[in-house]
């Protein structure tokens, strides 16, 4: 099973969640990005209908693929700003 694990870190003057390189929007507290990202994970998780699913590479690249609606990440939150911050 895959997993994804969402990071609290400080963004664009404010808090947010980062995946990869990838930045939620930006929260005025770390305690509201971190719910953020506490409710992400969990709908992360959760199985849907299972359909095909199309993607572009980063060469252009079209792609079909069929996805398992079962077949869900284990999602995280790690908060390794704690407090500091705040």
């Amino acid at each position: 099973m895959a997993k994804v694990v969402y990071k609290i870190v400080q963004h664009d003057g404010g808090w947010a969640y980062k995946l990869g390189d990838v930045y939620s929007e930006t929260f005025a507290t770390h305690d509201t990005a971190l719910e953020a990202a506490r409710i992400v994970a969990a709908e992360q998780q959760v199985g849907g209908d299972s359909e095909e699913i199309s993607w572009q590479d980063e060469k252009g690249i079209w792609h079909i693929e069929y996805s398992d609606g079962g077949d869900r990440p284990e999602a995280d939150v790690e908060d390794t700003a704690g407090t500091a911050g705040r």
